[in-house]
């Protein structure tokens, strides 16, 4: 087998994976066009600039990873592609219960409702548990324990710094609740 080639299952995942990635990364440049359209702010210290390079890296990375090792046992394929399945379902149904305001930059509308709906009634931040899932799931389908591990580690300290920072800005809304016990969903 050629180093460089994926098996047919985790060709097939990383097309799902770059395919769904092009689909989020559309819907959410519309939202943001929007957003700041109606007057919505950005922090000036977020790592999404960090982020859009590690996030798709990271994947490209396990799936390299993957070819050189070659593929995983079928039941560890299964299981990596079924966590990210349900990781896929947890984020699309907070893009959907968002709405207009999801999108891959932190962008705080004034005025805007926070959103407690869907999986935001139960989890702070399901789209970041979910983007969590993808990463993990895909380093187990694609069989990359070394580049799956450090980018759950690496990613996850920035989506840590990314909380902070999107807490943050939801606090300093001018329009936020006076009870600053009030859990701030975004």
């Amino acid at each position: 087998m050629n180093p460089l080639t994926l098996p047919i299952p985790l060709s097939v995942l990383a097309i799902l994976t770059f395919g769904a990635l092009l689909v989020e990364a559309r819907r959410a440049s519309r939202n943001e066009r929007a957003q700041r359209s109606r007057g919505g702010v950005e922090p000036a210290d977020d790592v999404y600039k960090i982020m859009r390079v590690a996030y798709p890296g990271a994947f490209l990375s396990m799936f390299a990873e993957g070819a050189v090792r070659g593929a995983p046992p079928a039941t560890v394929l299964l299981a990596g592609a079924g966590v990210f399945a349900a990781a896929k379902i947890l984020k699309w149904w907070a893009i959907l219960s968002l709405g207009p305001f999801w999108t891959f930059r932190v962008i705080v509308v004034p005025g805007a409702p926070l959103t407690v709906k869907g999986p935001y009634r139960w989890l702070r931040h399901p789209n970041y548990v979910g983007v969590m899932g993808e990463l993990a799931g895909v380093a187990a389908a694609a069989g990359a324990p070394v580049s799956g591990s450090l980018a759950v580690v690496a990613f996850g300290a920035l989506m840590i710094k990314r909380i902070a920072v999107e807490e943050r800005a939801l606090r300093n809304r001018v329009d936020r609740p006076a009870d600053p016990k009030r859990r701030l969903t975004p």
